[in-house]
């Protein structure tokens, strides 16, 4: 059963980026409509979640914040850069950030053989993250470089999020409603900064509610299959998430690329997979 509810993720995530695309709008309208969405399914949450401390209710409720902010980051490379090389990037990233901070925070992977097997997947999905980003056009490298200069930093959002929550001993449950909580409040300020609310009214912006609530459902499925199958196991089956939006990305969104640039991306993507699958077994 773990696994099934794992399979949620891994299609959720891996077709929000394909659905973003198709409804359009600008990153202002698709990170109103997801903290929207992703508020709903919180608040679903929250009836029977149970509450939780002052402080840890503050520090989920940051992680959410910061996640907006790394979600802000993909909605705008995808307009520069495309979706087939967007989310390989920013998921070799997380894999990458997400494992470092595991290990030099969090005490994870104790041992030399782990740290060396970790070391290799942190490899593998650097060298992944790099063919992924392979260009033929003239043009591409400056705007590679501009979608790159987006998506790196805001990573750190999403990093945050992964983070965070992990000091608290409070369930994930209980974290859910106010990382939720904090997604909305980012996405807000996010619209009154940049386009001083005027966003909000707009019909894109509702439409991207889809997206919201396919984030909130994926991210609670998350929670139930890591508690029956654990932690390692869905961690790995999520992953495929990459490949849905990669993929889906060629054949729906139709996004051109060389024999030689798909070569380089599909190679580049299976050895994102095959590294994190690798940081999961540690």
């Amino acid at each position: 059963m773990g696994i099934l509810l794992a399979l949620i993720p891994a299609l959720g995530w891996g077709v929000q980026p394909l659905i973003a695309r198709k409804i359009g709008g600008r990153p202002t309208n698709q990170i109103f409509g997801t903290g929207l969405g992703a508020l709903l399914i919180g608040l679903v949450v929250l009836m029977g979640a149970g509450t939780v401390t002052d402080r840890d209710f503050a520090i989920s409720f940051l992680a959410g914040l910061l996640w907006s902010i790394g979600q802000v980051g993909q909605f705008v490379a995808f307009t520069k850069i495309g979706v087939t090389r967007t989310m390989p990037v920013s998921t070799g990233l997380q894999v990458v950030g997400t494992s470092l901070i595991g290990v030099l925070i969090f005490g994870e992977w104790p041992g030399t053989a782990a740290k060396l097997i970790g070391l290799l997947a942190i490899i593998l999905v650097v060298v992944g993250v790099t063919l992924t980003t392979v260009t033929d056009q003239a043009t591409g490298g400056s705007s590679l470089k501009s979608g790159l200069l987006i998506l790196v930093p805001t990573t750190v959002g999403y990093l945050a999020y992964s983070a965070l929550p992990k000091a608290l001993p409070a369930n994930g449950l209980q974290l859910f409603f106010p990382e939720m909580l904090g997604i909305f409040v980012g996405a807000l300020l996010y619209n009154l900064c940049t386009t001083q609310g005027r966003s909000l009214s707009e019909k894109t912006s509702w439409q991207n509610v889809l997206i919201g609530l396919i984030f909130g459902v994926s991210s609670l499925a998350y929670i139930f299959a890591a508690k029956l199958s654990g932690i390692a196991t869905v961690f790995v089956i999520t992953q495929l998430n990459v490949v849905v939006s990669t993929v889906g990305a060629l054949v729906i969104l139709h996004e051109a690329k060389t024999n030689r640039e798909l070569k380089a991306t599909l190679t580049g993507l299976g050895l994102i997979v095959i590294g994190s699958v690798l940081t999961a077994t540690l």
